[in-house]
């Protein structure tokens, strides 16, 4: 019974630490790209891109936010920036929303981990429940 014991926890450390190598160079792609983006993309370069255009804004927003992977942290204080800079209220929500639930930089070891379908799935569902939260989260602030 022990030894039986055993070769299952063998087993499955192996199956585990395999599964880690073939995600491992994925992973550090995904860093290296996160690492890269923050570089390049400043917040007045984000904010450039809005045009005062409700739905537009807050598509855009969603949109880079799901390019713009972080920790939830980071989006509040450039959602702050961008408040600053004159960006909507519609367009910063979208985007921290979009910040935190869609990742598509991290998409290909998503898919790798948890499937390519569900991967897809769930990011295309974060997308437009992003913009929808976002209009419904200012429209009822606006209310109160």
């Amino acid at each position: 019974m022990a030894d039986e014991k055993q070769k299952t926890i063998s087993a499955s450390f192996h199956k585990a630490f395999r599964s880690f190598l073939v995600t491992a160079p994925v992973m550090f792609g995904v860093i290296l790209l996160l690492g890269l983006f923050k570089t390049y993309v400043s917040p007045r370069l984000i904010s450039a891109v809005f045009k005062d255009k409700l739905l537009q804004d807050t598509i855009l927003g969603s949109a880079i936010g799901s390019v713009s992977a972080g920790n939830p942290i980071s989006s509040y204080i450039i959602g702050g920036e961008l408040l600053k800079q004159g960006v909507s209220l519609f367009a910063v929500t979208a985007f921290i929303t979009a910040w935190v639930t869609v990742g598509l930089i991290q998409l290909p070891a998503e898919a790798a981990i948890l499937g390519k379908r569900f991967a897809i799935i769930r990011n295309s569902m974060g997308f437009v429940l992003a913009i929808l939260v976002s209009i419904a989260t200012v429209l009822t602030i606006r209310i109160l």
